[in-house]
């Protein structure tokens, strides 16, 4: 049976939820469409993450992008959505999402939304000689 677009986003336990590690997923083929024109926007997002107990499945997160295909919203509107979703489908310790969308009259636009769980501290960079 073939997939279809989805708004569930489905998690897995954390194999490592004592330590602190980023999750970056890249989703080159992210489309919506603008809701003046009705013309399609195309994007990259770069999903980080920081998981606590949960993180997101792979198959039902590309199903989740997928079913903005159809809908129109501005870029801070839909990078703020898919913020508040993915975040509160798996309550991250840190989560940021980057929006590059493709250009548009000439016009690039890049949008970044994060949220930090309010107890969480980054742990300090290590740099390396």
């Amino acid at each position: 049976m073939p997939s279809v677009p989805s708004k569930t986003l489905e998690t897995f336990e954390n194999p490592a939820p004592e330590r602190d590690y980023t999750i970056r997923i890249d989703i080159p083929e992210f489309t919506c469409l603008c809701p003046k024109t009705g013309q399609p926007d195309f994007a990259t997002i770069l999903l980080e993450y920081v998981p606590d107990r949960h993180c997101i499945e792979l198959k039902s997160l590309k199903m989740y992008v997928w079913s903005f295909r159809n809908e129109g919203a501005f870029h801070e509107a839909v990078t703020n959505a898919i913020l508040d979703d993915l975040a509160g489908a798996c309550t991250p310790r840190f989560m940021r999402i980057t929006a590059k969308f493709n250009v548009r009259g000439g016009i690039y636009t890049t949008v970044v939304a994060e949220r930090r769980a309010p107890e969480w501290q980054p742990v300090q960079a290590v740099a390396l000689p």
